[in-house]
C-alpha cells in the first residue's frame, strides 16, 4: 500500500477545490482506491429532486404537444475565477463538462512536462489539472444514473444538485415554449453531444430516420418524426436560437460524416441558427488517441460561433476559406496516437492508466469491484479480444450488453499477456474504473455507486459501462476548451457583448 498517496491527495483537495472548508470537505460517501491506496469522495449524499409531469394538451397540433412546467430552475451564479457561462445539453455523466472545468486528476504522460495546463505533480503517473475560466450553470440528461454520477462529482466544485435536469431536450424546449424559465441568461457556451446511435457504425444507422423517441424509447404512431432520437441535434439548435451563445460546439460519431449528405444538412441548420447569425466551420473528426487519451476513439465535432459577437478581424479570419492557424479553434494534436509528426509527444497507452489498479477481487473501488462476467464467445463477435497494454486501448462503447473487451483472455482463448497469468491472474473483461481510466476519466470519480439504504445500485455497473461508453473523453474536452480560452480575447475582444 502506498499510503502518503492518501495524504497527499487529502492534501490537493483540501487547499485547491474552490475553497472547500475542512468541515465540508470530510463530508465523505464511500472510498475509491488509486495506486493501491485509500482516497475518499466528497460526493454529497444526493435524493431524487425534481420529476416532470408531462402531459398531451387536448386538439393541439399534433406535431407539438406541450409539457406541464412545474419545476425550479436556479440561477446558477460565477464562482471566483471563472468567466464564461457554460450551457451543458446531453450532458450524461460529464465527460465534456468535466474537460470545461478543469482541475482533475490526470495521467502525467497525457500532457508535456513543462505544459502551462498543469497546476501540480501528484507522484511519478499523476498530476492535477489547473481550472478554467467556464462554468457549468445548466446540464441534462435523460438517464437517472448519469445525473447520480454528475452531481456526485460535480458538487466537489460547489455546483448544486439543481442545475442537472433529468428531462429530455424535447420536454424542456417545450416548457420553455409554455413561459418557464428553464434556460439560463448569459450564456457563452452552449455544448451538446446529441445521440450517436443512429449515425453509429456499429448502429443500425437509421440516421434522421430513428424509430426511437427522444427518451430512447420505441417511437410511437403518435410521437412526431421532428421528436425522433435522429432529429435531436435540431433541438440542440433550438436552445441555441434561445440562448444565443457566443459559441456552440457539438459532438457526435465519426460514422456521421460518411451518412450520406448527413453532416451537410446538420451544418446548415446549425448555421440557421438565431436567423443565419452563425458561422458554422468545417466540421473535424478528432481521433482522442492524438490528445493524450490511451483510446482509439474519433469523433466529430462542430465549432459555431455567433458572428455579431466577433471583432471585425475575427470575423474576417474565420469566414475566410483556410482559417489563419492563429484563429483556428480546434486543437492542434499534442501526442501520435495515429500520427507520425515530429515534436509530439509519444502516444499514452493503457498500461499507463491501468498499471496502479488492483484486482477487483483485491480492490474496495466499488467501480473496480464489479464487472461483467459475460463469458467469451469463440465466433470473432465484438468484444472477444483483450487489451493492448502497449498501445491504445479499444473504442469504449456504451451499447455494450456483454461484449466489453476483455482486461486479459486466458492463454487456452488466446491470451498474450503472459507475465500476468503466470501470476495467477484471471481470465475478466474490462471493469467499469478501467473503462473510465481509458476514457480519462479521473480516478477518483465513482461511476458505480450504491445505495445508502437496502440493496441495490443508484448507478449499477452495466449503467456506469453506458454512461461512460456515451461520454467525450475529458482529456480531449480540456484540450478544446482551453484553446477556446486562448482564444477568447483575440475572437470577443476585452469588452463582451452579448
Amino acid at each position: 500500500m502506498r499510503g502518503g498517496l492518501v495524504m497527499l491527495f487529502l492534501q490537493r483537495f483540501q487547499s485547491l477545490l474552490l475553497g472547500t472548508t475542512a468541515p465540508a470537505f470530510f463530508k465523505y460517501v464511500g472510498a475509491f482506491y488509486i495506486n493501491k491506496c485509500v482516497v475518499n469522495s466528497m460526493g454529497e449524499k444526493l435524493e431524487s429532486k425534481k420529476e416532470l409531469s408531462i402531459m398531451d394538451i387536448e386538439g393541439h397540433d399534433d406535431l407539438i404537444k406541450e409539457p406541464e412546467f412545474p419545476i425550479p430552475f436556479e440561477i446558477e451564479q460565477l464562482q471566483q475565477g471563472k468567466k464564461h457561462r457554460v450551457l451543458s445539453l446531453f450532458s450524461g455523466c460529464g465527460g465534456m463538462d468535466l474537460g470545461f472545468e478543469g482541475h482533475f486528476i490526470a495521467n502525467r504522460k497525457s500532457f508535456a512536462e513543462d505544459s502551462p495546463y498543469i497546476d501540480s505533480l501528484l507522484n511519478d503517473h499523476w498530476l492535477f489539472l489547473k481550472k478554467t475560466s467556464f462554468q457549468t450553470v445548466f446540464a441534462n440528461d435523460i438517464l437517472p444514473e448519469a445525473e447520480k454520477a454528475w452531481t456526485t462529482y460535480m458538487s466537489r466544485f460547489g455546483y448544486s444538485e439543481n442545475i442537472y435536469h433529468n428531462a429530455s431536450i424535447v420536454e424542456l424546449v417545450k416548457m420553455h415554449r409554455q413561459g418557464a424559465a428553464v434556460f439560463p441568461s448569459d450564456i457563452d457556451i452552449v455544448t451538446g453531444g446529441f445521440p450517436c446511435q443512429d449515425f453509429s457504425v456499429a448502429g443500425k444507422r437509421q440516421g434522421f430516420s430513428s424509430q426511437k423517441d427522444d427518451r430512447g424509447n420505441k417511437r410511437t404512431a403518435d410521437k412526431p418524426s421532428e421528436e425522433s432520437r435522429g432529429k435531436l441535434y435540431f433541438w440542440m439548435k433550438q436552445v441555441i436560437d434561445i440562448v444565443h451563445p457566443k459559441i456552440f460546439i457539438a459532438e457526435n460519431v465519426k460514422g456521421l460524416v460518411n451518412l450520406g449528405n448527413v453532416k451537410d444538412i446538420i451544418q446548415e441548420d446549425f448555421a440557421s441558427a438565431d436567423g443565419n447569425g452563425y458561422i458554422v466551420l468545417n466540421p473535424q473528426v478528432l481521433h482522442a488517441g492524438n490528445y493524450g487519451v490511451p483510446e482509439s476513439r474519433e469523433r466529430v465535432i462542430f465549432i459555431g460561433i455567433r458572428k455579431d459577437a466577433l471583432k471585425p478581424e475575427a470575423l474576417k479570419c474565420l469566414e475566410s476559406e483556410i482559417i489563419p492557424d492563429d484563429y483556428n479553434p480546434y486543437p492542434k494534436p499534442t501526442h501520435a496516437g495515429t500520427l507520425k509528426v515530429e515534436g509530439l509527444l509519444p502516444l499514452v497507452t493503457t498500461y499507463d492508466v491501468l498499471r496502479d489498479l488492483d484486482e477487483p477481487e483485491e480492490s474496495l473501488d466499488e467501480s473496480q469491484r464489479v464487472y461483467s462476467k459475460a463469458k467469451f464467445l469463440a465466433n470473432g463477435s465484438q468484444g472477444q479480444i483483450e487489451i493492448k497494454l502497449d498501445g491504445l486501448g479499444p473504442t469504449i462503447r456504451s451499447e455494450h450488453h456483454g461484449n466489453i473487451e476483455f482486461r486479459r483472455l486466458s492463454a487456452e482463448h488466446g491470451g498474450k499477456h503472459i507475465e500476468e497469468l503466470n501470476a495467477g491472474m484471471q481470465e475478466r473483461r474490462l471493469t467499469p474504473r478501467e473503462c473510465a481510466l481509458i476514457q480519462t476519466f479521473p480516478p477518483d470519480y465513482r461511476f458505480v455507486i450504491k445505495k445508502d439504504v437496502g440493496n441495490g445500485y443508484h448507478v449499477s455497473s452495466s449503467s456506469a459501462y453506458k454512461i461512460i461508453g456515451n461520454a467525450v473523453p475529458p482529456v480531449l474536452a480540456y484540450h478544446i476548451a482551453m484553446r477556446l480560452e486562448e482564444l477568447w480575447t483575440k475572437y470577443f475582444g476585452e469588452d463582451e457583448k452579448r
